[in-house]
């Protein structure tokens, strides 16, 4: 991947200053490890995307179960389960 732009950020002195300090450390450059980071994030925000779309596609096939007469309240799935429980033991 070829580096064809620049980032220009602003941070505060001490917090600069320890991430140089912990980049060098490991010897790795702040410029490799901040493109890591940003990596991460942008995975993590995929991720969480994805996540808020099959919870909301859950979501709406609960509903669309609901109003179409298929799904059961709270009262009847507590039954259901205490029946198999009970059946269990």
């Amino acid at each position: 991947m070829s580096k064809q732009s620049v980032f220009t950020m602003k941070l505060e002195p001490e917090l600069r200053a320890e991430f140089i300090a912990a980049t060098e450390s490991i010897h790795r450059p702040a410029s490799q490890v901040v493109r890591e980071l940003m990596r991460e994030f942008i995975e993590r925000q995929k991720k969480a995307r994805e996540y808020d779309e099959f919870l909301q596609e859950k979501v709406t096939a609960a509903r669309n179960s609901i109003h179409s007469g298929e799904g059961k309240n709270n009262d009847e799935v507590e039954a259901q389960f205490a029946a198999m429980r009970n059946k269990q033991l």
